[in-house]
């Protein structure tokens, strides 16, 4: 088995859309982590008004096809009124 694609994309959205950023993203999960390219798909929060995402794929063409996705689609298109700055993604490499 490869190692995953490893994925944490800082998302902020403007503090008066907070929660529906929140809720826009955790309405998607159950069909993400349904998605056959998709190992984990977690949402954080840590109170400094930025939701996280962790994310494992199995390949970059799994992560291609979610960001294809209408739901996913939808809510990229929501951040663009919701955003108070781009979303930061990093790719990272499992260690260990």
């Amino acid at each position: 088995m490869t190692d995953p694609l490893c994925i944490v994309a800082t998302i902020t959205p403007r503090p008066e859309h907070l929660a529906a950023a929140r809720a826009a993203i955790l309405g998607i999960v159950p069909e993400t982590v349904a998605e056959p390219g998709c190992r984990t798909f977690r949402l954080l929060e840590g109170g400094d008004g930025r939701l996280r995402l962790y994310e494992e794929w199995t390949g970059e063409d799994a992560l291609e096809a979610h960001h294809a996705k209408d739901y996913t689609r939808a809510v990229f298109a929501a951040y663009e009124d919701w955003l108070a700055e781009p979303v930061d993604i990093v790719r990272l490499s499992r260690l260990a």
